[in-house]
């Protein structure tokens, strides 16, 4: 990276593959000292003075090589080169009507303050809500160091059932809503060419906003090759709209290249998102009982108050646990 001919996309690979290895090296080495540790206290066994001493440190480190030592192996298991970036973040309705709305927009900012907690910038790109307090959609960019890596995990269908604030006879519903999380992608993990988008303005519309059907802002970008449509109305400015559909519209292509590389990866994407039927769900939250059931993992956590103020690392660690030692029982 110090060499003056390296420059562009090549720096740009080489400072992702240097941030990727530091960890490595820096638990490799932390590996090769208790290594070294160990010998000098099977050493120090010989001498009576030290004994005691020397089999007090071996106890310590015959307990901390082993970690360290599976702590490497996962490092070391092959990544999802996305998984340090930041990531674009979709939630919509899906069956239930408005009762999924709802829904959907409580989803939205349980989200909100898991990316506080987690110390991620939570930037709403586009909100379309409803006259009851719902939203028909939402895109979000949230940044930070390893978003996607943990929100991955989000993607797919979420099954809420509860008596909704519009039932008069106190009945349960069951309603869904889809969450897709995507990559931001860079300009160099994309080319989009000019003569391949079709950009259409509208007057913004929804339940509010002082510029909503006023001025010709809102943005719709069509990107003619793949058929993929991104429309942006939640800025004043039609020029921060088109960049914010821009972002969103890279993030999509990023994802449906990645996807077309690795089939199996496709077909497991698919699976997570589904069609929103109410049969398909990563996960049910079941407000009567109080409990949420990530059914990936057969996990189950009777704390529904707090997982929608944002508390999802339970569920998050589990699955990238669950993950990892899938991937070591594949390398043997």
């Amino acid at each position: 990276m110090l060499s003056e001919s390296i420059t562009g996309d090549a720096f740009v690979r080489a400072s992702r593959e240097l941030a990727e290895l530091e960890p490595v090296v820096a638990r490799i080495a932390e590996l090769r000292a208790a290594e070294r540790e160990a010998a000098q206290a099977e050493q120090m066994l010989s001498d009576p003075e030290l004994r005691e001493l020397a089999e007090d440190e071996l106890r310590e480190l015959r307990e901390k090589l082993p970690a360290l030592r599976q702590e490497i192996r996962i490092a070391l298991l092959p990544k999802d080169e996305a998984d340090e970036r930041s990531a674009i973040l979709e939630i919509r309705p899906a069956a239930g009507g408005d009762e999924a709305g709802l829904f959907a927009a409580e989803l939205f900012a349980a989200y909100q303050k898991y990316a506080a907690l987690r110390g991620w910038r939570f930037e709403t790109l586009d909100y379309d809500d409803t006259e009851l307090g719902g939203i028909k959609e939402a895109t979000v960019e949230i940044t930070g160091s390893g978003v996607f890596a943990r929100l991955k995990y989000e993607s797919g269908v979420h099954r809420v059932q509860r008596v909704p604030a519009t039932e008069t006879q106190g009945r349960i519903h069951t309603s869904t809503v889809t969450v897709a999380v995507l990559p931001e992608a860079e300009d160099v993990d994309v080319q989009i060419s000019d003569g391949d988008l079709k950009i259409d303005t509208y007057r913004a519309s929804g339940a509010g906003g002082q510029h909503v059907n006023k001025t010709d802002s809102a943005v719709r970008i069509t990107h003619l090759p793949s058929g993929i449509v991104v429309a942006m109305q939640e800025e004043r400015s039609q020029h921060k709209n088109r960049a914010k559909a821009m972002k969103v519209l890279r993030a999509r292509l990023y994802e449906q290249q990645r996807s077309s590389l690795d089939s199996a990866r496709a077909a497991d994407r698919k699976s997570q998102v589904g069609t929103g039927d109410r049969s398909e769900r990563i996960r049910t939250y079941n407000f009567p009982q109080g409990r949420v059931s990530d059914h990936r993992i057969n996990l189950t956590l009777y704390k529904i108050d707090r997982v929608m103020q944002g508390e999802f690392d339970d569920f998050i660690d589990a699955l990238i646990a669950e993950d990892q030692a899938a991937k070591l029982a594949a390398e043997g």
